[in-house]
């Protein structure tokens, strides 16, 4: 796989994962002040994201999978870790905002 190539991946990465964060971050922000409709639609919209970014993730591990050898670059790395990352903070957001609905402000 060309360079080139691998490095729009990346960036498609990037893009849609770090959209996921922010949105999760701001579901956060909403939630910390009580607003837990507008809460609940930021992580329905990061999803979205999140989802996208995973898509164009498992779509190079099956040109991997099909003999499309796939160079390793720390950009890529950078993407990966993007996409594991929004993942974790995701899920302790969730916790959170759970947190904040049964103990109040």
């Amino acid at each position: 796989m060309a360079d080139e190539r691998l490095e729009m991946i990346a960036f498609q990465i990037i893009s849609h994962v770090g959209t996921a964060k922010s949105l999760v971050m701001e579901a956060l922000y909403a939630a910390k002040e009580g607003d837990f409709v507008l809460a609940e639609e930021k992580i329905e919209e990061s999803k979205k994201y999140f989802v996208e970014g995973h898509k164009v993730h498992a779509s190079l591990i099956q040109k991997e999978a099909a003999g499309d050898k796939v160079e390793y670059s720390l950009l890529f790395m950078h993407a990966e870790d993007q996409l594991m990352s929004t993942e974790t903070i995701s899920e302790l957001v969730k916790e959170m905002i759970e947190m904040y609905k049964r103990f109040g402000k």
